[in-house]
C-alpha cells in the first residue's frame, strides 16, 4: 500500500469538479462541488450524533438506504439547517444533477455547510450547475476548495493497494476547522473506491472505521450539525466482489483506515486558530475502550490544549485530564512523555513528577506537532487521539463568524 495523489479522482471511474456559484458572496472562493461516479456505486454513510441535524443529512439517508448511489453534491456558505424548506432544497440540489448530469436524484448524496440557520436559495445552484457539470473531470482539488468553510488548507489523502490480486484505490477529501468533537462533528468526509464490495460489507467497514478515525478528532467539544462521512464504491477495479469478510476485506480496512487517518491529523492541525498538533498516544491500557476514553480526555482538555500553545510542560494537566476521563486507571501507574520533532522528554513516571530540563521540553513542545504520550500499565490496549492547541485566534474566528 502506498500513498498516491488524485484525492477523490484517485480511483477508477470517478471525476469531481467546484466552481463558485453564488452563495458566498466572495467571488474567488468556489462554493459549490460534485463527485460522480461513471457508474452506480455501493454506498455507505455516517452522521453527526447531534439531535439538530441539517436536512441533506435526511435526504441522504433516503437516498442511499438501498445502498447505492452514484454522485455528491454538496455547497459550502451555508449549512441548511433550522430551515422550514431545508428538505426541499436538499431534494431540489438532488433533482439538479438529475437535470444536468443524468444521474437519478434518488442516487445523490447532498451535503451542505456554513452557517446555521440562515436561508438557502436554489437560484445560485442552478446557475452553477452547467458550469460545475462542464468542468467535471481530474477537478479534484477544485471539488475540495468549494467544500472548505473557515479550513485554511485543503485536505486530501488516498492510497493504492492490492485486492485479491487486483490494483485497487481508495481517496477522499474532508473539511473541518471548528466545531468538531469525537462522535463526528463539522466535518464533511467524501471518499471514493473502485473496489468491488456490497452496500452491507461497505457500511460495517465505515462504521467499524469511524470509532478509531473521525471520532477520536476533538477541536473545541462542539458537535456540529451537518456531518456526514460517505464513502462510494464502484467496482470497477475488478476484485472478486466482497461479500463476507475475510482477508480481502481486511485489506479493504486497512485502505481505508489510512486514508482515514491520514484525514484526521489534517483536521485536527487546521482547527480554527491552531497553531499545533495534538497527538495523543494511549499504551497498556486495561482495553481498547478504557484506552480510547482516556486518550480523548487528554485532547479535549482545554487546559491541556492551552498548555501547548504556551509550549509549557505543565504536565500535571495531563494526570488531570485522565482522571477525571472516566477510564478505568491506577494513576500511581502512569507514565507520561512529550515528544515532538525536536526529541522526547519524560516528565512523569508512576503519577509522579520526576527531573526534567525545562528548557528541552520548551523546545520540544514548541514545535508544530506534539505527541502525548501516555502509558497506563494496565494491560496491552492502545489508541489514538487527535487535537489541536487553544489559542486566541479561536475566539476572534468564532467571535464574528457570520460576519
Amino acid at each position: 500500500m502506498k500513498y498516491i495523489e488524485g484525492g477523490v479522482c484517485a480511483a477508477k471511474g470517478f471525476r469531481a469538479s467546484g466552481v463558485h456559484c453564488g452563495i458566498r458572496a466572495n467571488r474567488t472562493k468556489r462554493d459549490l462541488a460534485l463527485i460522480v461516479s461513471d457508474v452506480r456505486a455501493a454506498a455507505a454513510a455516517v452522521y453527526t450524533t447531534n439531535k439538530v441535524f441539517g436536512a441533506p443529512i435526511a435526504v441522504t439517508r433516503k437516498n442511499i438506504a438501498d445502498g447505492y448511489a452514484q454522485a455528491v453534491i454538496c455547497n459550502s456558505g451555508n449549512a441548511n439547517t433550522c430551515n422550514a424548506d431545508g428538505i426541499e432544497i436538499a431534494e431540489g440540489m438532488c433533482a439538479l444533477v438529475e437535470r444536468y448530469a443524468g444521474i437519478p436524484a434518488s442516487d445523490v448524496v447532498v451535503a451542505s455547510t456554513g452557517v446555521i440557520g440562515q436561508r438557502l436559495s436554489l437560484e445560485p445552484i442552478e446557475s452553477g450547475m452547467p458550469a460545475l457539470v462542464a468542468a467535471l473531470g481530474d477537478r479534484h482539488a477544485d471539488a475540495v476548495e468549494a467544500i472548505m468553510t473557515t479550513d485554511t488548507v485543503p485536505k486530501e489523502a488516498a492510497v493504492e493497494f492490492c485486492i485479491g490480486g487486483k490494483t485497487a484505490h481508495i481517496g477522499g477529501m474532508a473539511k473541518g476547522s471548528g466545531m468538531i468533537h469525537p462522535n463526528m462533528a463539522t466535518m464533511l468526509i467524501f471518499l471514493t473506491s473502485d473496489v468491488s464490495i456490497s452496500p452491507e460489507m461497505l457500511q460495517k467497514a465505515v462504521s467499524g472505521d469511524v470509532r478509531d478515525s473521525f471520532n477520536m478528532v476533538s477541536i473545541d467539544g462542539d458537535t456540529s450539525t451537518n456531518d456526514t462521512f460517505a464513502v462510494l464504491a464502484n467496482g470497477l477495479a475488478g476484485n472478486e466482489p466482497i461479500t463476507a469478510p475475510g482477508a480481502d476485506f481486511d485489506a479493504f480496512c486497512a485502505a481505508l483506515r489510512a486514508v482515514t487517518e491520514k484525514l484526521c491529523a489534517m483536521l485536527a492541525r487546521d482547527g480554527e486558530g491552531a497553531t499545533r498538533l495534538i497527538t495523543c498516544k494511549v499504551t497498556g491500557a486495561k482495553d481498547r475502550e478504557n484506552a480510547k476514553i482516556a486518550a480523548k480526555s487528554v485532547i479535549c482538555s482545554s487546559l491541556v490544549k492551552a498548555m501547548i500553545y504556551g509550549a509549557d510542560a505543565n504536565w500535571g494537566r495531563v494526570l488531570c485530564a485522565l482522571g477525571y476521563s472516566g477510564a478505568e486507571l491506577d494513576v500511581s501507574k502512569i507514565d507520561v512523555a512529550f515528544a515532538s520533532r525536536k526529541g522526547s522528554i519524560a516528565v512523569c513516571e508512576m503519577g509522579a513528577g520526576i527531573d526534567f530540563s525545562e528548557e528541552d521540553a520548551k523546545t520540544i513542545l514548541s514545535e508544530d506537532e506534539i505527541e502525548i504520550l501516555v502509558t497506563l500499565r494496565d494491560g496491552d490496549a492502545c489508541a489514538t487521539a487527535w487535537g489541536c492547541d487553544l489559542t486566541y485566534d479561536y475566539v476572534k474566528i468564532n467571535g464574528d463568524y457570520r460576519t
